[in-house]
């Protein structure tokens, strides 16, 4: 089964490359509070389709150079 994630486009200013900021909520183990944590994935966009500010869905690939190992499945809403 591949991982599949959500983030938004912060960056297409590569070929075939889409910058990804995903983040998630986090609880912090003593005072219980949640808290923002995010990191930033490059992923592969075959077409060139998507755009800086789009909502895609990620999901995990083989490896398709240094750091890429995520593929732009489609678009959210």
């Amino acid at each position: 089964m591949r991982r599949k994630l959500s983030g938004k486009i912060i960056s297409d200013k590569m070929d075939k490359t889409r910058v990804v900021l995903i983040e998630r909520l986090k609880k912090h183990p003593k005072y219980k509070k949640y808290f923002r944590v995010s990191s930033k994935l490059k992923a592969h966009d075959e077409k060139n389709e998507y755009k800086t500010g789009d909502f895609v869905l990620l999901e995990e690939s083989r490896p398709i150079s240094r750091e890429k190992k995520w593929t732009i499945i489609e678009k959210k809403k």
